[in-house]
């Protein structure tokens, strides 16, 4: 990887020694450190990894709280258009039960690498996230999820073997392409259409009104120009809106995998303010887990449920012990 200049781009090609990646990048932007100086109530300081298998010159970013030998390790996976700065709430409760806490920025996101618009897919995504579960060696792991960092996150187990024992699914869908979407989810994917240069504070806005101002720019940080948000833009288009398309096979396979496999522990969490996954989709969510309790319904949250998500993880630690 050799950096052009630190405040726009880096071009990355993979090192010239290792075979040619499945992913080849030669347009990658990573955003300056400055941008992430003085957010309130998130003092963690970053870790990265770019060795992942598979994505030679990219670099990865994920929070590591907690003790490394903790006895439960919560994956925490974000979604559109946010990163992990999601998860400030939430991962205070799990650290002070004893539990270490990975939350990684996907591709695209926060302070992970931004490859260019062409490169991103669901397979791109989650192959990502299995890769650095392997690289890291994360075990007894409750994933904790929400928009696409559930859609990519529930479809994990079933090729982790018996590395995951739990899960927290918030506001989030596998989707099959079998079903009709929403018309507030078309609302927000012609919004993203007509904004490729989309305010990020903005985006989050428009999925979710109930978002307080004072945040706005938190969410902004990792985005401070058009080429910065080639991963925001991708997002609405690699959705599963037909049964043929990419990830709608494995959504499918997970479906099924939870209702037959799965014997682990659970909660699903409902942001009852969210305008595009209501209630009655958490429902079929948490019906698809076997032996999950009821919905969690949080009254004043909407979409973005992490951000009223210390009662949540303090449920699921009232319920599991963990």
């Amino acid at each position: 990887m050799t950096t052009q200049d630190p405040e726009t781009s880096i071009a990355a090609a993979g090192r010239s020694d290792a075979k040619e990646p499945p992913h080849p990048m030669d347009d990658v932007y990573r955003t300056p450190d400055h941008r992430f100086e003085g957010l309130d109530d998130f003092p963690y300081p970053p870790n990265y990894v770019d060795d992942l298998a598979g994505y030679d010159g990219l670099r990865m970013h994920y929070l590591d709280e907690g003790q490394a030998d903790a006895s439960g390790t919560y994956l925490c996976l974000h979604g559109e258009p946010t990163w992990s700065y999601l998860y400030r709430k939430m991962l205070p409760v799990f650290v002070d039960a004893g539990g270490r806490v990975v939350a990684p920025d996907l591709f695209g996101f926060g302070r992970s690498d931004k490859p260019a618009d062409d490169v991103y897919s669901f397979d791109f995504h989650r192959d990502s996230l299995l890769r650095l579960v392997e690289r890291l060696d994360l075990q007894n792991i409750t994933i904790v999820c929400q928009d696409w960092g559930g859609m990519l996150g529930l479809t994990l187990p079933q090729d982790l073997g018996d590395r995951v024992t739990g899960v927290i699914a918030m506001n989030t869908m596998l989707v099959t392409g079998e079903m009709p979407l929403p018309p507030t989810f078309h609302a927000w994917e012609q919004w993203a259409s007509d904004n490729p240069d989309m305010d990020v504070g903005e985006a989050v806005q428009f999925i979710d009104d109930t978002m307080p101002n004072d945040v706005l720019d938190a969410y902004r940080a990792p985005f401070p120009d058009q080429r910065s948000k080639a991963g925001p833009r991708s997002f609405p288009k690699l959705v599963p809106t037909s049964p043929d398309m990419p990830g709608a096979d494995t959504a499918r396979r997970a479906i099924a995998w939870w209702q037959s496999e799965w014997t682990g522990n659970a909660l699903v969490a409902c942001g009852m303010q969210d305008r595009i996954l209501n209630l009655r989709a958490m429902q079929m969510v948490a019906g698809w887990i076997r032996n999950c309790p009821p919905v969690l319904q949080i009254h004043d949250a909407g979409h973005f449920c992490q951000e009223k998500g210390e009662g949540v993880a303090k449920r699921y630690i009232e319920l599991h012990g963990h």
